[in-house]
């Protein structure tokens, strides 16, 4: 899905792709979770989890887009962003994207690849139709983001509650496939 009409004018030496999952076996991960690292905590993260989360995400097909830019004279990822769709029942049934995890290896910063990164993600969300994209930035990031064509959005703001156990599977029980939540007789 990313085309030349997505991603536009790519800088030579440089291609933009989607993360995949053998991406792990040829040390191409190692260094994807080295670049979010400089974004945030990551963690251990094993082949066997990183396949487990890569295959839990694509069996919600156009949800998850995670692109990645390489580096090829060393192969190495030097930026990823990544957009996640969400299906509403607002909005005509419509799909509101969000911008997650946007990151550029602190050597390519000033490259225009936060720009590439930016542009094809606003391209991909157009292709997919949503109503609306948003992100999550530090303050100090705002500038960049207006430049690129976001805004703040007066009157609404970005509350968190943070939890600090750790994610565990759980079983949501919803009934039949007609039904979004199960519900009792009584």
């Amino acid at each position: 899905m990313l085309t030349e009409d997505i991603v536009g004018d790519v800088p030579d030496g440089f291609a933009v792709r989607p993360l995949k999952i053998h991406d792990y076996d040829n040390g191409f991960v190692n260094m994807f979770l080295e670049l979010l690292a400089q974004l945030t905590v990551v963690g251990e993260v094993t082949r066997d989890a990183f396949k487990d989360r890569f295959k839990r995400m694509r069996t919600t097909p156009q949800s998850y887009y995670i692109v990645v830019i390489e580096d090829l004279s060393s192969g190495r990822v030097v930026g990823t962003a990544t957009l996640v769709l969400e299906w509403k029942f607002i909005h005509r049934v419509g799909c509101r994207g969000r911008v997650e995890d946007v990151v550029v290896d602190k050597n390519f910063r000033g490259k225009k690849i936060g720009a590439l990164l930016n542009r094809t993600l606003v391209s991909l969300a157009k292709e997919v139709g949503v109503y609306k994209l948003s992100l999550e930035c530090k303050n100090a990031l705002i500038p960049f983001y207006e430049l690129n064509g976001y805004k703040k959005d007066i009157g609404n703001n970005f509350l968190v509650q943070r939890f600090d156990k750790d994610l565990r599977e759980i079983e949501i029980p919803c009934g039949n496939e007609e039904e979004f939540t199960s519900t009792s007789n009584t």
